[in-house]
């Protein structure tokens, strides 16, 4: 076994942009996601959780980024908003050179409630099956489906060229800051 701090380095140098990658997809704010990040890596690590094996503290991790994202957007939702023009984030432009559509995509992904779009995200772009996907929220295979199914019809009502089958996977570029 080797120690945390090894682990961690390690996760970072060869798994940190894809970590980074999957909280910006989720976020839709690279502030947010670096937040989301940092909060989930101290859950994991904070536990002893991160110290098994570079493996299972990138499953831990990202387990906990999905965990943190879903009961943020559970704390924001039950707290009243004031909407001011300095305190509105938008998304960054991707300067990666990545098409428009990618970019429609994830504004149209960022309009979805959160666990319709935690579902979405884990299914068609980490391509996970649905059972998978279920164990990953802790919810129930048909909680999913239908999350799926109220997601992918908003997807399509944005008219973004997307097909959205079974077996195949958005295409969306490798998350990098923008």
């Amino acid at each position: 076994m080797t120690s945390w701090a090894t682990t961690l380095d390690t996760l970072l140098r060869e798994r940190g942009p894809a970590l980074f990658g999957y909280a910006y997809v989720l976020t839709g704010s690279a502030h947010a996601a670096e937040d989301l990040l940092q909060d989930a890596l101290l859950r994991t690590f904070r536990t002893g959780r991160g110290s098994r094996g570079l493996d299972s503290a990138h499953a831990y991790v990202k387990r906990a980024i999905t965990s943190a994202f879903i009961d943020s957007g559970r704390r924001s939702a039950a707290r009243p908003r004031t909407v001011t023009d300095e305190g509105v984030e938008s998304v960054a432009p991707d300067h990666a050179g990545a098409s428009a559509e990618t970019a429609d995509l994830h504004a149209a992904l960022l309009t979805l409630p959160t666990r319709e779009r935690a579902c979405v995200v884990l299914r068609y772009l980490e391509d996970l099956p649905i059972a998978s996907v279920a164990a990953e929220l802790g919810l129930a295979q048909g909680t999913v489906k239908r999350y799926l199914a109220d997601g992918v019809a908003k997807l399509r009502d944005a008219n973004l060229g997307v097909d959205f089958t079974e077996h195949q996977t958005i295409p969306v570029t490798e998350g990098r800051r923008p």
